[in-house]
């Protein structure tokens, strides 16, 4: 099969939450349930490092604020797991596909999703309510998990819902940048007032 379908997919993945895609893939690969998975990831350590971070990424995700605080931490690192997975995926497959350009795609769409993910949290966060956030990470998680699953069996029909869901959220994100700048304000006068109050006064 054609390996471009599954690394864009598991790029657009690994844009949202880069260590489910690592220990899905992992562990459909150990089971067994795939043979596009390439060994690296299969590693009893890869695996326990990866549950292990996606355990507490479950958890940062879903506290506003702390969930931007995450992404921004993140920024390079899934962009960089996107690449990583889409060339250890090309080179699994001995296909057509050269390492160089599979990450290329793979991190190139993860940095696009990310980029998504991190400015529509961003705008989330300006809601009072922090329900918002719980229910958008567990959405978030079940779609990597879904379309992960879905793009080793049929990857032509994944990758098009990827482009789908990545080209919405885009368009969408046009439309939250005002509640992005009103997020960043917000968190500037946080830090003004907290600064405030620390320094000390003068006689």
């Amino acid at each position: 099969m054609s390996i471009l379908p599954l690394v864009f997919t598991s790029g657009w993945a690994s844009g949202i939450n880069a260590y489910a895609v690592m220990l899905l893939l992992g562990v459909l690969g150990a089971t067994g349930l795939s043979d596009e998975v390439p060994e690296t990831l299969q590693r009893p350590e890869v695996l326990l490092v990866a549950g292990v971070l996606f355990l507490c990424e479950a958890v940062a995700d879903k506290i506003p604020y702390v969930d931007s605080v995450w992404d921004t931490v993140h920024t390079v690192i899934r962009p960089a797991a996107g690449a990583w997975v889409g060339a250890m995926l090309a080179g699994q497959s001995g296909g057509s596909l050269s390492d160089l350009a599979a990450g290329l795609v793979g991190g190139g769409t993860a940095l696009a999703s990310h980029s998504v993910k991190a400015g529509a949290r961003m705008a989330i966060n300006t809601s009072p309510e922090p329900f918002s956030n719980i229910v958008v990470s567990l959405a978030e998680d079940l779609s990597v998990a879904g379309l992960v699953t879905f793009a080793l069996f049929h990857p032509w029909a994944a990758a098009s819902i990827a482009a789908v869901l990545l080209a919405s959220g885009l368009v969408v994100l046009v439309f939250l940048v005002s509640r992005i700048r009103r997020f960043l304000r917000r968190r500037a006068e946080r830090r003004a007032r907290r600064r405030m109050t620390t320094e000390p006064q003068a006689p």
